[in-house]
């Protein structure tokens, strides 16, 4: 096979990334590959608590099809097994252990929606229960003595639970042997990850050492911030813009971002090349480029990766209807409610439509004045609605729902 030059490849590999570790060591592994015309085997391990991806977990991923690109093997491990132990990384607190079956489950839809910027007929899917749950208890001593308990509260996550008199569970300091156990597995040559998994990528070179193999360099990437501009894109959060939204959605979503986000999504949530990221970088500090219209681009570049142009410029014509011309979306949820008589409390109306999770986000979203009754705001929480005619509920700048009596 004919690889790239070895400038290319480093090129591509740096661009994005956060550090590259140790650097001399991938550059010779590139020139190895070059000369022997053998692919790199370059890995992700994928965490399956959570089924749901968004473009948060696109920037590793996009890393990885980088790889692929490149003309080297993409592995997905799977962490079918490390997920019954539950990742610890950024915790406050111990994680609940899932079951293998929801790790499977949860693994398959990780995959699929991974597929979105993977080439999916070139990943090799691993699950680690593969090689872990074959470990006997004299295996895990021995892996186990690879690593001190000092090493281990170096993490940062750890020392600031230990400081803070919180609990960590022995089968934490499992977790990061066990994905380091997965490099050694697979002879990873290469791994990639966010760089809050800098000291689990770092301790796989450790145990690969200490398995008589060459070890991986490594290479992270940023954490995006979720659409509040503050704290990491996260579900449990809702600031997230999640891979599977309509076009709809992730069009609204990145034009509620801070403007001090611009760049920083149109670099990690669009992918655009430098030069554009520069040039808008430049255009919004010297007041040429207008924070909305910069905002309008990385909304259609999003839409167009996850979707199409026809999907972005649909996206943004509806986005002009709700908001700019303050109209309402042409379709949205339609409930019919079976009801005694014509009235039903407002904060009844919008927790069945689903607009919200709970009574309480119900009643909050109401005291934020977040909620609106055919146009109208409400404001009390005691407050009834009249189902004698139809009503259009909205919450916050996006939920809508058509409600009327059945």
């Amino acid at each position: 096979m004919n690889f790239p030059s070895l400038n290319e490849q480093m090129d591509l590999i740096r661009s994005g990334a956060v550090d590259v570790l140790p650097e001399e060591e991938l550059v010779k592994k590139i020139e190895q590959s070059i000369a022997a015309k053998k692919p790199l085997n370059a890995k992700l391990g994928a965490d399956p608590s959570r089924p749901d991806l968004h473009i948060g977990h696109a920037v590793v991923l996009h890393k990885l099809r980088q790889f692929q690109d490149l003309g080297h093997n993409a592995i997905l491990i799977v962490g079918d097994f490390t997920a019954m132990i539950g990742d610890p990384s950024g915790r406050s607190k111990t994680r609940p252990p899932l079951t293998i079956e929801e790790t499977r489950v949860n693994g398959q839809t990780y995959f699929e929606q991974a597929g979105r910027i993977l080439d999916a007929d070139k990943v090799q899917i691993r699950n680690n229960s593969e090689w872990l749950d074959k470990l006997g208890f004299q295996d895990v001593v021995r892996l186990a003595a690879n690593a001190t308990v000092a090493q281990l509260l170096e993490r940062d996550d750890f020392t600031k639970r230990f400081r803070g008199g919180q609990p960590i569970s022995l089968h934490e300091f499992l977790y990061p042997l066990a994905q380091a156990y997965d490099s050694v597995a697979i002879r990873a040559d290469v791994e990639l990850g966010g760089t809050d998994q800098t000291f689990n990528l770092l301790l796989g070179r450790e145990i690969q050492k200490a398995h008589g193999l060459e070890p991986q360099a490594i290479v992270t990437t940023p954490l995006l911030e979720g659409t509040d501009g503050v704290e990491k894109m996260s579900k449990s959060l809702d600031n997230y813009i999640a891979l599977t939204d309509t076009p709809t959605e992730i069009f609204g979503r990145t034009m509620s971002i801070p403007d001090t986000m611009i760049a920083r999504y149109f670099r990690y949530g669009a992918f655009a090349a430098d030069a554009e990221v520069t040039a808008m970088e430049s255009g919004l500090a010297d007041g040429s480029v207008h924070p909305r219209n910069a905002k309008v681009r990385v909304a259609q570049a999003i839409v167009e990766r996850y979707h199409d142009a026809q999907a972005a410029a649909d996206a943004l014509a509806e986005f002009e209807r709700m908001f700019v011309k303050k109209d309402v979306p042409d379709e949205m949820p339609e409930f019919a409610l079976e009801l005694e008589g014509n009235e039903i409390s407002v904060i009844e109306a919008i927790s069945t439509a689903g607009l919200v999770k709970s009574r309480s986000e119900a009643r909050r979203m109401i005291q934020q004045n977040a909620v609106s009754v055919d146009g109208e705001k409400v404001g009390d929480i005691e407050a009834m609605l009249d189902l004698s005619a139809e009503r259009v509920l909205r919450v916050g700048k996006r939920r809508f729902a058509r409600i009327k009596r059945a």
